[in-house]
């Protein structure tokens, strides 16, 4: 009878081995192949996204309504752009653009007559300076501080 039992026992963990390795086996082909698995039964590959590090900055001049805000900017701030246009609510056009740089006041009697307003450099993606060039062209701008 002692001999029966030790049997029993050992073909138990030869099975309970048998099972773990085979566990770990699909675990490892499912990390591996579980993505490709699914676009190959049909399904649509995952959408890859750039990385932030990845989108193309680019270098916008803004014009800012409020020379005094602008002042209180300096390169390396984060600031919001906000449009404000007649006959509409106020929206945000650019959130948390970087400034690249404050060029020095315009200087002359026209200043502040006709576009008034100070310029402003923003590093921004390039879809953004599109749409603070469209903004800039109908409405008037002001930041906030982030």
């Amino acid at each position: 009878m002692g001999r029966a039992r030790g049997r029993l026992r050992r073909a138990v963990r030869r099975r309970r081995r048998v099972a773990s390795a085979g566990l770990a086996v699909v675990a490892a082909a499912l990390a591996v192949g579980g993505t490709d698995a699914r676009a190959s039964r049909g399904a649509a590959p995952p959408e890859v996204k750039p990385s932030p590090a990845a989108v193309r900055m680019v270098s916008a001049p803004v014009r800012i309504a409020d020379a005094a805000t602008v002042r209180l900017l300096r390169p390396g701030n984060r600031v919001d752009v906000v449009a404000a246009e007649r006959g509409g609510p106020p929206r945000v056009v650019a959130s948390g653009a970087r400034v690249a740089e404050v060029p020095a006041p315009e200087k002359g009697p026209e200043k502040g007559l006709e576009n008034g307003g100070a310029l402003v450099v923003l590093s921004v993606p390039r879809d953004t300076a599109r749409a603070l060039v469209g903004a800039g062209a109908v409405a008037r701008l002001a930041v906030t501080l982030c």
